[in-house]
């Protein structure tokens, strides 16, 4: 049922999704964890995972791309699950490594359900998503490129959420920053539904707005640009007019 290649993608997500986890938890829980920094260092995060783990899994390291990505039909529903299932229980393995490096538990962040937050969280999320499918589809950019400028997405879609919030954009984050408490109320409105709605509209907003669009211009553009080459070579080809000389 799971090759070596499927495990390699599961794999890729629990590290990369821990990884990510136990940066924003180092962070967030120092001294200097205000929004600006944690979005610095999940955004370096980020750009380092895409390198490693892009071309093994995609990186997803969020359940909410990755849900977004099976609403537009390109994950299918085990693989999306099974994603899913991997970044949460990395995200919670990165909370006992933390936990057990400071020797002490981590009280509950998240709060309970506030509409400004979720709001936040969907914007946070959307810019994200949005800014992530616009990178992926860009067949031009290099591995680097498209590294740095997911992560730099990233890091902006935490800033923004993280105005009226924690700013997470990220269920997996959620759960292992202790804002999320999965058998309790805390954090399902906020941050887990407002990252999966914001995601969600954001990659679908790419593929059936903007791709759509695109797709019908091109047909146009080349029409335009071929009709203007086939002037220029009859122009070419036209032979100049002779001049009769008055006698």
């Amino acid at each position: 049922m799971f090759g070596r290649k499927k495990i390699a993608m599961l794999l890729a997500e629990f590290l990369g999704t821990g990884v990510l986890t136990l940066v924003v938890l180092s962070v967030q829980r120092s001294t200097i964890g205000v929004p600006y920094f944690v979005g610095l260092a999940a955004g370096l995060a980020v750009i380092l995972l895409m390198l490693i783990f892009g071309n093994v899994s995609g990186a997803h390291l969020n359940p909410a791309v990755t849900i977004a990505l099976w609403t537009t039909g390109k994950a299918k529903t085990l693989a999306a699950a099974t994603y899913i299932v991997a970044q949460l229980l990395g995200a919670w393995a990165a909370y006992g490594i933390y936990t057990y490096f400071v020797n002490s538990s981590l009280q509950g962040i998240g709060g309970h359900y506030t509409a400004r937050v979720m709001v936040a969280e969907i914007v946070g999320a959307f810019v994200f998503a949005f800014a992530w499918a616009a990178i992926m589809a860009q067949q031009r950019f290099n591995e680097g490129v498209v590294a740095t400028a997911v992560g730099v997405s990233f890091a902006l879609g935490l800033i923004i959420a993280a105005v009226a919030g924690i700013g997470l954009i990220n269920p997996a984050l959620a759960l292992g920053t202790h804002s999320w408490d999965i058998w309790g109320s805390m954090g399902w409105g906020t941050y887990v539904l407002g990252p999966v709605v914001g995601a969600v509209v954001g990659v679908n907003l790419h593929k059936y707005v903007f791709v759509a669009a695109e797709r019908e211009l091109t047909p146009a553009r080349s029409a335009v640009s071929t009709s203007s080459t086939t002037t220029t070579r009859t122009t070419a080809r036209k032979p100049a007019r002779k001049t009769s000389k008055k006698r």
